[in-house]
């Protein structure tokens, strides 16, 4: 039997799982939330329990890793992380095969899960797909002609920091009115947040932030982005108006990329795309309008949810093993 150990660094989530190369049945898989304050150390750590705990005492034949920020994918170090402090130039690879002793292949996580879902979800039987990760952040990984293209330096598919508003918010990466800063869950959260702290009065009626209010008992810290699809569903005109823009950003975002690069498929996963269906609704609308009328394509859902970037370990690590076989 030959096994793939698959990890995934997220943003705000940790999870490990086990598989035979030839299986889609899962033999072991942990997942665990990454504390609010974590560095690149306590991620590490939780990640060897998560590791351990679904080997139970075997040895993987190969380890696939996503990892949610900049990976020089040829040498497998991390270049850092947006989210978690302390990962700037970490050699990842060589320390998960220093402490293993098996092959090991490292890449963004976009880039993982685009192959993930190329391989065993929603692009299967494409050539070429974007995949788009609306999470923590907002990613994007490409296949092209059937396998992988990460770019000269292997920033290809960073959707997130197109800017569709020019005098929009900042962004973490400094330039105002990128799709992250305006689509992203915890940005989602961070808008809805600012509206009701900065123009408590200038709105009415207890179908305007009332629902988001209630929510969290008043506490407006402690809204997140799924809160706020919570309260659009159940009729919260503010929340529906943050969601609105940020399915808008997407749809514009991904309407220019199908201009520029015509895929056959978009396939979008993370938590954001969950909000329901009036937020998918709006991202097709937007792209098709923001897209030339002959430019033909399709969006869709990442079959392969929270776990695409797990498969696209199997994915990589499946590829290690054939090469060095």
């Amino acid at each position: 039997m030959t096994l793939i150990l698959a990890l995934d660094f997220g943003g705000t989530k940790l999870a490990a799982a086990v598989v035979n190369v030839d299986s889609r049945k899962w033999l072991g898989y942990e997942r665990r939330l990454s504390p609010a304050k974590a560095d690149a150390s306590t991620d590490l750590e939780i990640m060897r329990s998560l590791i351990y705990s679904v080997l139970q005492g075997t040895k993987p034949d190969a380890i696939g890793v996503s990892f949610g920020g900049p990976v020089d994918a040829s040498t497998g170090t991390v270049r850092l992380s947006h989210h978690v402090v302390g990962w700037e130039n970490i050699p990842l690879k060589h320390l998960l095969e220093d402490e293993f002793g098996v092959p090991v292949g490292v890449d963004n996580d976009a880039n993982v899960a685009a192959l993930g879902e190329h391989r065993f979800g929603a692009g299967q039987g494409y050539d070429s797909l974007f995949y788009i990760t609306v999470s923590t952040g907002v990613g994007g990984g490409w296949i092209l002609n059937g396998k992988p293209w990460r770019g000269a330096g292997g920033m290809a598919g960073e959707i997130g920091h197109i800017v569709v508003d020019p005098v929009g918010p900042v962004c973490l990466c400094g330039k105002r009115g990128c799709v992250e800063r305006l689509a992203s869950g915890p940005y989602i959260a961070q808008n809805a947040r600012e509206i009701l702290e900065t123009e408590p009065h200038r709105r009415g009626g207890l179908r305007d932030g009332e629902v988001l209010r209630g929510l969290v008992g008043g506490n407006l810290t402690l809204l997140t982005g799924q809160l706020v699809a919570e309260a659009a569903t159940a009729g919260d005109d503010l929340a529906k108006e943050v969601l609105h823009k940020a399915a808008w950003a997407l749809g514009v975002g991904i309407g220019n990329v199908a201009n520029l690069m015509n895929p056959q498929r978009f396939v979008l996963g993370g938590g954001v795309t969950k909000a329901g269906k009036d937020f998918w609704q709006v991202v097709r609308q937007v792209a098709q309008e923001t897209a030339l009328p002959e430019v033909d394509f399709e969006i869709v859902s990442a079959i392969l949810g929270d776990d695409a970037p797990l498969w696209g370990g199997v994915a990589i690590a499946s590829g290690i093993l054939k090469i060095v076989g």
